[in-house]
């Protein structure tokens, strides 16, 4: 099937979760080729910082990945979250050393990212051809 005409498919799930602390993690992130990068996939994220934060009122929102992940990285970083650092050797994956980039995104810091994500899913924010208007790091 044409990545253009699949259906969008995902996967993303609260990891880590530690009421006692106020943390929880997303994590096992995987976003087919028709989802990635569009507006369905950023509602998917925003939606869960929203239950996580102003339905559950976590305070901490986590974000991990192997610091090779270049594009989960990046989606990170669109997303608001803040990067704390890399814990080396992390783990060991496929017989190899894992280096683990960490992101989180706090409660003070969720109302403005809140509404940059309310902000760009606007339909207003994208044209007729669904290119957006306004980025979300611009809107944040």
């Amino acid at each position: 099937m044409d990545a253009a005409t699949a259906e969008p498919r995902g996967v993303a799930s609260y990891l880590r979760i530690s009421p006692e602390h106020g943390v929880i993690e997303i994590g096992h992130i995987w976003f087919g080729a028709a989802l990635q990068r569009t507006p369905a996939a950023t509602e998917a994220i925003y939606l869960l910082a929203r239950h996580a934060f102003d339905e559950l009122g976590y305070r901490r929102l986590e974000w991990k990945t192997d610091a090779r992940n270049e594009r989960s990285r990046r989606a990170a970083d669109r997303f608001g979250f803040q990067f704390e650092g890399i814990f080396r050797q992390h783990m060991v994956v496929k017989d190899q050393n894992r280096d683990t980039a960490w992101y989180a995104l706090l409660d003070h810091e969720w109302p403005k990212a809140r509404r940059a994500f309310e902000a760009w899913l606007e339909p207003a924010n994208f044209d007729s051809a669904g290119r957006q208007r306004r980025a979300l790091a611009e809107l944040r």
